[in-house]
């Protein structure tokens, strides 16, 4: 299990979103994530902020591991970045 933060910027319609989210949950790996389009108001607001600030293209998904952004469904480098943390 890792341990390290990984957080999850998602669409809940995006099939790459649940692809990513899928992977995550395979693996067993502890996360936290958003679907960006669920939220609203200043939430919404402040949640693009923080996506603006790793990715400026704010795309999704956009998924923050320890240090490390990938942006889209990218399988072998998520797996990458996971076995770099444990």
């Amino acid at each position: 299990m890792t341990e390290c933060y990984i957080k999850l910027y998602a669409l809940s319609t995006c099939s790459h979103c649940k692809s990513t989210r899928r992977l995550l949950d395979e693996y067993d790996v502890i996360y936290e994530y958003e679907e960006v389009d669920l939220l609203e108001g200043d939430e919404r607001k402040s949640c693009i902020k923080d996506i603006k600030e790793v990715n400026p293209r704010c795309s999704f998904p956009t998924l923050v591991i320890k240090d490390r952004v990938i942006v889209g469904f990218k399988e072998d480098e998520i797996l990458q970045a996971l076995d770099a943390t444990r």
